[in-house]
């Protein structure tokens, strides 16, 4: 199935520049994926392309025209309709959306065909987002001089959700947010750089052993950067937090015994050494 995203825009070159690249370009090619960038001037009426203009009310900056945004979004879902029966969601990039996060990538990823309004200036006619039903969508709370960077964000992060556009489909399983936790630190050759080693359960070969230490340190790092995260895991997989409970019970018990059983032996040793040195009576050369 190929995913097509609809980026309209003022700077379709802008978009169409940063993702023709690295994955997402290859994933293009290979007709996994559509970048359709629309330029919304196209749609402006008049022969100098405008399509801004100053808010009733007064106020700073210029402000995105109600016609020309919704024309080219008609444009643009008029096709979407006759292809797959159903017009698709308006994304429009503003601080006052929804956030975006790894579940709302997910839940995008489902969609065949998204439509994604990127605002410049002061944004965008009120009016104009009411008619194309936009939904707000946010990349967090700062501001930036137009939508096309969050745009991309999302493109860039719903495309990983999509079967063979990357390489290796647990790398998109692994990463950090898919189960909920941050992701935990990764090593490479050569074993010691720099006085500093790779942690010796990573070139155990015992791949139960890696899977519980990567699970510890996402939990670990999870619960240190982002407490929320981490109280949100915990509530939601109670069965898996008896399972570590359990396992580090386990852990500690055998560890127990081991050291007990080393202190065991130590001091059998020194008992050993002990009757060693005690005199022998027939080994006595003292003069009678």
């Amino acid at each position: 199935m190929r995913m097509i995203f609809h980026v309209l825009t003022l700077f379709p070159d802008m978009v169409r520049t940063a993702l023709d690249s690295s994955v997402l370009g290859r994933a293009a090619r290979k007709g996994l994926l559509q970048i359709n960038a629309v330029n919304i001037r196209d749609f402006s009426g008049n022969i100098h392309n405008s399509v801004d203009d100053y808010t009733y009310g007064g106020g700073a900056g210029m402000l995105m025209q109600a016609q020309p945004v919704y024309d080219c979004c008609c444009s643009v879902q008029a096709g979407i309709l006759e292809r797959q029966k159903k017009p698709a969601r308006v994304l429009y990039m503003s601080p006052q959306g929804r956030t975006f996060d790894q579940d709302m990538a997910k839940e995008l990823a489902l969609e065949e065909e998204l439509i994604l309004l990127c605002g410049h200036y002061e944004g965008i006619d009120a009016r104009a987002l009411t008619a194309v039903r936009a939904e707000e969508v946010s990349i967090g709370d700062f501001v930036l001089t137009g939508g096309e960077l969050p745009a991309m964000v999302i493109i860039d992060a719903v495309s990983r959700m999509i079967p063979g556009v990357l390489g290796n489909q647990e790398s998109a399983d692994t990463d950090s947010f898919m189960n909920g936790l941050l992701e935990y630190p990764q090593y490479s050759r050569p074993a010691v750089w720099d006085g500093m080693e790779v942690p010796p359960v990573l070139l155990s070969g015992d791949h139960a052993k890696v899977d519980i230490w990567r699970f510890e340190q996402s939990l670990a790092i999870t619960k240190e950067r982002r407490p929320d995260l981490y109280e949100k895991f915990v509530r939601d997989n109670p069965g898996l937090m008896e399972e570590r409970r359990k396992r580090i019970e386990r852990e500690r018990r055998i560890e127990e015994r081991r050291r007990r059983k080393e202190r065991q032996a130590e001091n059998g040793k020194k008992e050993d050494n002990s009757n060693d040195h005690i005199a022998d009576p027939s080994d006595d050369h003292t003069p009678h």
